[in-house]
């Protein structure tokens, strides 16, 4: 008996304004407190790194990162719900870590919602630490939640 894998071909494709319509309907598909498109406007005049992981024509997901001294702040990171729990995570967490270091980072940072446990394994499962956390960062439905603050030593 043999079995039948289904192989899809992705690749990066950098964010663009054009994109935003599509980015934005992704995001709100995905949390309960998305980004806005100004946000991700923002972030593209700041000249962050923004990359879109797509499939042939269908987006799989993205990130933002923004460089600093030494380091990268990952902003943003988001697959696609319907293309969740497939691998596409990790794939977008190595495009961060691939330019981080041709960056000369020595480290990669971001902040998880205390609820996203599910981002939480993910993340732990790279190689990410906790190593901090702030009260009352994310915006929530009854008021504000508090972030895990993690790292990533390259």
């Amino acid at each position: 008996m043999s079995a039948v894998f289904k192989t899809i071909e992705a690749g990066f494709e950098p964010m663009t304004e054009a994109r935003l319509d599509e980015v934005v309907a992704i995001e709100r598909r995905a949390y309960d407190h998305p980004w806005t498109r100004g946000n991700f406007s923002d972030s593209l005049r700041s000249g962050y790194r923004a990359q879109l992981l797509c499939a042939g024509e269908t987006t799989l997901g993205y990130f933002v990162a923004m460089q600093g001294v030494d380091e990268v702040h990952l902003l943003n990171i988001t697959v696609d719900v319907p293309y969740q729990g497939q691998g596409w995570g990790r794939i977008l967490l190595d495009a961060v870590a691939l330019w981080a270091r041709s960056e000369n980072a020595h480290w990669v940072w971001l902040e998880v919602r205390t609820s996203n446990t599910r981002a939480q394994d993910v993340y732990e499962r790279y190689g990410y630490r906790r190593v901090g956390e702030r009260k009352n960062y994310y915006p929530a439905a009854q008021g504000r939640e508090d972030a895990i603050v993690m790292s990533y030593k390259l």
